[in-house]
């Protein structure tokens, strides 16, 4: 079976294990019932931006044209920058889109993909924003009424842990063994007071499984803008990766508004 179309990070739902589905034009596959069976992706050379549609010779913060990149508001600073969000202050490159995206409430969690971070996401973003990036284990540390709020508190706990995922050490399965709920605690007093009051007493602590079988020990990245076919056994996803004869990775996400034509299996 062909599909063809531009596609654009995949969407998950929670499950045992995850299921995936790819977005393709205006078509949607259900990846996991390919899993152990071969898999071709082509890419057509052309990049249509996520936001505006127009094509752009090179894509800009994962999938917009430079115009977007520098105007939309999908693409504000806040995005990277939470901490620096002024929606509440009435200031924003659009405010309507500010008051459906930043002025909502957002929860400040700790979550194991491979290493301990620490993050932030709308709240209606769970356990969307953990899944996207390959989180085994996560917990809610604080839930705040906007996005600026959250992300000081982030801002702050980043003395003590990184905000970033070892994607690396994630597509191999390395999981440290941490105590959540002890670091949690550690959290809530590293915090000033005038923060403290945004943390959350819910302690639950969610475990999300991939659709992956064995992990690999060597990973090599593979990436549309070096090779025009890729193909492989899909031997698992996880975050938003294709795992591919058990030592190749895609990252999809990466490759946002991206022409491709994917054949699979009847």
């Amino acid at each position: 079976m062909k599909y063809q179309g531009n596609i654009i990070k995949m969407k998950s739902s929670l499950a045992e294990p995850v299921e995936y589905v790819l977005p393709i034009g205006d078509k949607h596959i259900a990846l996991n019932k390919f899993i152990h069976q071969k898999i071709i992706l082509t890419y057509l050379h052309q990049i249509n931006c996520i936001s505006c549609g127009n094509k752009t010779n090179k894509s800009f913060g994962q999938g917009f044209c430079y115009t977007c990149f520098t105007e939309s508001p999908q693409a504000s600073e806040c995005v990277l920058h939470p901490d620096k969000c002024k929606a509440h202050l009435g200031i924003s490159r659009d405010q309507e889109w500010a008051n459906d995206h930043c002025l909502q409430p957002h929860v400040v969690y700790l979550a194991v993909s491979s290493n301990l971070k620490v993050g932030i996401t709308r709240k209606t973003q769970i356990p969307t924003r953990w899944i996207d990036q390959g989180a085994s284990r996560a917990i809610i540390v604080a839930e705040t009424p906007n996005r600026h709020i959250a992300g000081t508190i982030e801002k702050f706990l980043m003395q003590f842990y990184s905000d970033k995922t070892s994607w690396q050490g994630m597509l191999k399965g390395k999981i440290e063994q941490i105590n959540l709920h002890s670091e949690k605690e550690k959290a809530y007093h590293y915090l000033p007071n005038e923060l403290k009051q945004y943390c959350t007493s819910d302690n639950n602590i969610s475990e999300i499984h991939f659709p992956v079988d064995q992990y690999p020990t060597k990973i090599s990245s593979l990436s549309f803008d070096k090779s025009e076919k890729i193909e492989g056994i899909l031997t698992g996803i996880k975050g938003q990766y294709l795992l591919l004869d058990n030592s190749f990775v895609l990252n999809i996400r990466k490759h946002n508004g991206y022409l491709i034509e994917i054949e699979t299996p009847e």
